[in-house]
């Protein structure tokens, strides 16, 4: 054997860890996503902690909000026995996390109210089943304030940049910096003053439905809620991709790109966006994040059968097993939707998509 040459049984090997670390390494994708699963599945588990523990210190509970603080003493008792909160609280956290994890977070504590105050057995519903009646409608109210804020933002934004300093960019930097500080339900409530009650009689004040219905059924009362939210989060897209377009334009590659004679068009496409990809996308994720807590507020001012108003509903009515099961639902959008956003930016990022 050579001197310097190593026996074949004697190659040093690397250990599984290092192998995965390495093989890790040459996939920016799918590391980030493996990491950024895990930071999410322990994101979840200390906001579920953290919710069941404040639902722990509301005033009251279920059962007077059902019976009433007429009921005797005698009544609200029985039913609290009934729902299962005469126990500890470390036992009923147990049973709902180990509930949860088969994906049953158990039945609405308001549910069969009629039933308890006339001294029958209660018929619960199934959290998931009553989320599940509203989920779509709030589903169909984001993703409409969402398309129509992201195209508004994008198109006036572009135009801002090409106009800096112009009139059109004065006037929409004023307007964004103005909208964008005033809180959804002051928009929600300006919407109704001017296009339902005071002014003009245009839309439906607010958007009651029958049970069960799909705000598709009455696409009227749709356009109040999405109007007051595109009204908020359209001055974030707006302003992000003004101030991404104008350093896009300029950069040395874009004054190459006018060098060689490209048009307009040319330059603003295939040259400037392409590269404010990244921002813009992060600021559409962000707006989809803040359109999902605001829906509470927007709902609950437009009696909107959503989630949000389902949420302010639980909480009125101390139904905790709602209201837990909304908030770890909320906070699983939230984990899913970065990780999402975080995929698409290394996409159209192609220097972060490959290993150094």
């Amino acid at each position: 054997m050579e001197a310097g040459q190593i026996s074949p049984g004697l190659e040093p090997k690397a250990s599984g860890r290092g192998g995965f670390s390495r093989a890790l390494a040459e996939r920016p994708i799918t590391a980030m996503i493996v990491r950024r699963s895990l930071l999410g599945l322990l994101t979840i588990v200390m906001i579920a902690i953290i919710v069941y523990a404040a639902t722990t210190v509301i005033p009251g509970d279920a059962a007077t909000a059902i019976l009433g603080n007429t009921a005797t003493p005698g009544r609200v008792e029985k039913l609290r026995a009934e729902l299962g909160l005469d126990e500890p609280v470390l036992t009923r956290f147990w049973n709902w996390a180990t509930d949860a994890i088969q994906l049953d977070f158990g039945n609405s504590l308001s549910g069969g109210v009629a039933q308890t105050q006339v001294g029958q057995t209660a018929e619960s519903t199934p959290v998931t089943a009553l989320v599940g009646e509203r989920i779509g409608n709030s589903v169909v109210l984001v993703a409409a304030a969402a398309i129509i804020s992201t195209i508004l933002g994008l198109i006036t934004g572009v135009y801002a940049a090409y106009r800096r300093d112009g009139f059109f960019d004065t006037v929409g930097s004023v307007i964004s910096l103005v909208a964008s500080a005033l809180p959804e339900f002051v928009v929600a409530i300006f919407c109704v003053l001017l296009f339902a009650t005071s002014v003009f009689t245009w839309f439906p004040a607010i958007s009651v439905l029958a049970p069960g219905a799909s705000i598709l059924s009455e696409p009227e009362k749709l356009v109040l809620p999405v109007l007051a939210l595109v009204i908020v989060v359209t001055p974030y897209m707006f302003r992000m991709t003004r101030g991404a377009m104008i350093e896009a334009l300029d950069s040395d590659y874009v004054e190459f790109a006018r060098m060689k004679g490209a048009s307009t068009t040319q330059i603003a496409f295939r040259h400037a966006l392409p590269n404010a990809l990244p921002p813009i996308i992060q600021v559409v994720g962000l707006n989809l994040l803040f359109l999902a807590g605001g829906i509470v507020l927007v709902e609950a001012i437009f009696t909107f059968p959503g989630i949000g108003l389902l949420l302010v509903e639980a909480i009125n009515g101390r139904d905790v097993p709602t209201i837990q099961y909304i908030v770890i639902l909320l906070a699983v959008f939230y984990v899913a939707l970065n990780i999402v956003t975080d995929v698409l930016v290394l996409l159209v990022t192609p220097r972060r998509r490959y290993p150094r």
